[in-house]
This record gives structure tokens, sequence and C-alpha cells, in this order.
């Protein structure tokens, strides 16, 4: 039987998605174990983590050595427990006797840098590393509205709307689904604010996009793509996530909502609806072919799209670790599919020659 590890930084992340995969497990002849990467011992190559049990349907503890092929599920901070994992699933990826579901893609600037000189470059909001706060006062002296947004950031963390009114400087952002808004009466206090965050952090400064509906809330849609049981990219479906009243993100963590694509698309005149399913039939069609020209093979893609008051469609974000709230919601009935398909993919991946899937896998571990 197949062994798949699935690996996290925490042995109850993702716990219900993770556990109802492992219950399909035995009907596709996989046999599933979750750990920790910092849990593999360097000496013996044993790993410390869960075995999944079919017959009781239980996560128990076990020894094990680590599975042939791999499901990361880890999401990478700043904590001192990421830095001492990242090296650990770098090694992993470079092993030629393991194989990995996909192999993730890098930050956002590398992703944007890799994909603006293709034919999805007029879907990508202008982005640009901040080095010097003055880069940020040059765009709000202009009459600028901007988005700052983490290199390396995830899940809408720790990105601010910044506008210049008059001589002050208004700064709002979402933390623990709340909106927090605050106003800087002068440049230098502005600079007390901005300076550290970007000493402390890489940023990418990007054009503010009026992406919100006629509530003033924040929307966006959100389509998952796989590969199904032969390799073969498909979607499998996309839904609306709608965001708090006068905020500025759509995620749920952020305390978002989630309507479907179906209802949302019949609500706006049919010509305005064909163009946009026209616009991201072609963008998703594009996107993966592109992505695996320059990266190391993936498996799954979570594609957020942004649609703004004039019209224009934009690619917000790629995820290679997407979520399933949104598609377990408007697709209920996809719940199985969703649940067998890493299975169906490793079982895949075990019949077929995964030497190529080793290139340039280094680049793509902030993801």
């Amino acid at each position: 039987m197949l062994a798949l590890g699935i690996m996290s930084l925490h042995l109850d992340s993702e716990a219900t998605y993770i556990t109802e995969m492992a219950k399909h497990s035995h009907s596709c002849g996989v046999e599933c174990f979750r750990f920790v990467p910092s849990q593999i011992n360097p000496h013996t190559l044993q790993v410390s983590g869960l075995r999944f049990d079919s017959e009781t349907e239980n996560w128990r503890k076990d020894t094990f050595t680590i599975p042939s092929i791999l499901y990361d599920r880890c999401f990478y901070g700043e904590d001192e427990h990421s830095k001492k994992c990242l090296p650990i699933v770098s090694w992993l990826k470079n092993r030629k006797d393991i194989h990995f579901l996909g192999y993730g893609l890098p930050n956002k600037l590398d992703l944007y840098e890799s994909l603006k000189t293709t034919e999805l470059s007029p879907y990508l909001p202008h982005s640009q590393l901040i080095e010097k706060a003055d880069l940020v006062m040059k765009e709000l002296d202009e009459g600028n509205k901007i988005i700052l947004k983490p290199v390396n950031g995830s899940q809408g963390f720790g990105i601010y709307y910044v506008k210049k009114s008059n001589k002050s400087f208004h700064v709002k952002t979402e933390k623990q689904r709340k909106i927090i808004s605050r106003i800087f009466p002068t440049e230098s206090k502005l600079l007390q604010w901005l300076q550290p965050l970007i000493k402390k952090y890489n940023y990418l400064l990007q054009p503010y996009l009026e992406l919100s509906n006629e509530d003033h809330q924040p929307f966006d849609i959100r389509i998952l793509l796989q590969k199904n049981e032969h390799g073969i990219w498909k979607e499998l479906g996309r839904g609306i996530r709608i965001g708090n009243t006068g905020g500025i993100l759509s995620n749920l963590s952020a305390g978002g909502t989630i309507e479907t694509f179906s209802n949302w698309i019949t609500s706006i005149p049919k010509n305005k609806a064909d163009y946009i399913r026209s616009e991201l039939d072609y963008i998703i069609s594009a996107l993966p072919r592109l992505l695996e020209d320059q990266f190391p093979p993936l498996f799954e893609i979570g594609v957020d799209i942004g649609i703004a008051k004039n019209g224009s469609i934009w690619i917000l974000d790629i995820n290679s670790k997407p979520g399933r709230k949104v598609l377990l919601y408007t697709f209920p009935e996809l719940k199985e599919q969703l649940f067998k398909a890493p299975l169906l993919y490793a079982k895949h991946l075990s019949e077929t020659d995964h030497q190529e899937r080793k290139d340039f896998y280094a680049k793509t571990l902030s993801h």
C-alpha cells in the first residue's frame, strides 16, 4: 500500500480536512501518516508522528520511515518554529527518493516578476518592492491610494490601505475580523509607523483597486484548480468571497462570507456576465501552464480574482496551498471528490517518472 505523508507545522492544523481525507485513504489503496517536519530524527531518518488507523478511523502515535510521497500543508510565518522547519523541508525536496504532490510557489514578488512578461501581464496589479519609505511618500504625494502587502504574507495578514487627505494620512487594516483605522496628522508621524514596518518585513506597494460591491463590501472570486488522477488540470469550482462593509479584505480568515458564483453572476447584466466568464476561462486555462513553465510541478492552485468597478479584472493572489471552505460551501456535492483528490494524485505520481519535478525546488519554499 502506498504511504502518503501529510506535513504541517502543528499536528492539529487543518485537522478536519486531513482526517476526512484519511478516511478515504484505504479505499484508494493509500496509507496516511501525518507529521511535523521538525519531528524527523536526522540520525535514524525516522519520524515521530501519527498513523491513520482505517479500522477505527482514528490517528495513533507512531514512529515510521519518511513516506516516499509528501503532501506539504505547512504555512510558514516569521516564528522560530517556521524557521526551523523551512530548511528541513528544503532538504526533503532535494532527496531523490521523496516526491511532493506539489512543490509550491515562490513569494509574491518573485511570482509577479515571473508572470509580468507573460500573456497574463495585463491582469496583474503593478507591484514594487518597498526598499525605502520615499517610494510610498511619492505615490501618496501624487494623490494615489495604495495597498501595502507583505511579500511573504498569506490569508490577508499585514495588508494596509493608505491614502493622503490634505496633509494627513489615513491607514486602514483588518485584524481579528475588525477594521482598524488610523489617522496620522503629519508625514513625520506616518514615517514613524512606516519605517519600522518595512525595515522588519519585506513589503510590496500596489495601486488600490476599487474591488467592492454596491454595499461597499470588498469581494473577489476564488477558483480552485487541481490535477486529477491522470495528472490533468481541472477546475473544481468557483465561489464569491465577500468582506466586511468598509473593509479591504474578502478573506474568510478576516470575517468574510461566501456566495455562490452562479447567484452572483446571474445578478449582473448578461453582457457583463459573459465578458467576465470569458476572461476567467482564459486566465485559468493559461495560468497552470505558465506557472509550470517556470516552477516545479504543482498539484493545486487557489486563484483569487478581483472585479473592479470600472470592469477591469485582476489576479489578486495565487496560492499553492489553498483552503476548501469556499467550495465546500458552494458545492457540497464535491466533498468526497475534494477529499479523495490528493490520494488519487499521489497514486498517479507513484506510477509515473517524477525526476523532472526536482528542478528549481529551492525557489518555491515561501508558500
